[in-house]
């Protein structure tokens, strides 16, 4: 009987997995034209950040050509990664994370993209080497997270641009981490385009020194398109695409 008549679940899921392409559909189409009005020839890697949604809408999107999926607490991406162990998607902490934190990180994290400080690379190593040793898994992706404050502060996140040097030299000497780059969130009530303009230069000034550290990951539903406009590499994009976070409680 089930198979003739879909229960009222299976119908809701197959109304949320059409409500998610429509949406995913919608923003690729925006990543499309920001690279074409950019003068691009290679789109920006969309990551989808599920944070406060279910594990059954990462499956969802992953069938729907997801391939990457961002997390900013720890105790929510662990819990659904090993829900959804298996399936074909990278997960990217983008969130504060407390060295403490390091070891459960690195058991299912492609990369971090919110260092601030070498204390908590040297955390993130020493996680990785063990984990290395036990599961082989292989080297972290790590993104320094730049303060794009014009008073240096860091209510958003971030090292100061003028730490990024120094931070960069501890990930890239670290066995097991993988500079890849640089990561900023843009000022709250500025534009954006000034901010990304800033994160370029920073990232042009560190593959000066570290060729191979090409990533910027930048631009969020809101302002994705200064983002392109900016050079960014990565695009982390949650409520364009999930839709509001889900009410707890």
């Amino acid at each position: 009987m089930s198979e003739d008549f879909p229960t009222a679940e299976s119908a809701a899921a197959d109304r949320r997995t059409a409500e998610l392409r429509e949406r995913l559909s919608a923003v690729r189409q925006r990543i499309s034209a920001a690279t074409a009005a950019a003068g691009r020839s290679e789109e920006p890697q969309l990551i989808v950040v599920s944070k406060f949604h279910p594990a059954a809408d990462v499956a969802r999107l992953a069938a729907l050509g997801v391939t990457d999926v961002g997390e900013n607490r720890d105790q929510e991406a662990a819990a659904k990664s090993a829900e959804l162990a298996g399936l074909p998607v990278r997960w990217h902490f983008i969130g504060q994370l407390q060295s403490n934190k390091a070891k459960s990180v690195v058991k299912y994290a492609f990369s971090v993209q919110s260092i601030d400080r070498p204390q908590l690379a040297e955390a993130l190593a020493k996680a990785v080497a063990r984990q290395q040793s036990e599961s082989g898994r292989p080297d972290l992706d790590c993104y320094i997270q730049v303060s794009l404050e014009d008073d240096g502060g860091a209510h958003r996140g971030g090292a100061a641009p003028s730490d990024v040097e120094r931070l960069a030299e501890s990930i890239a000497t670290a066995a097991g981490l993988r500079l890849a780059g640089v990561m900023a969130v843009a000022p709250l009530g500025a534009p954006p385009e000034e901010a990304f303009e800033k994160l370029a230069n920073i990232s042009r000034d560190l593959r000066g020194l570290h060729p191979d550290a090409v990533g910027v990951s930048a631009g969020m539903s809101q302002d994705l398109e200064a983002a392109v406009q900016f050079g960014a590499t990565h695009l982390r994009i949650g409520s364009d695409i999930l839709g509001s976070r889900p009410r707890v409680g």
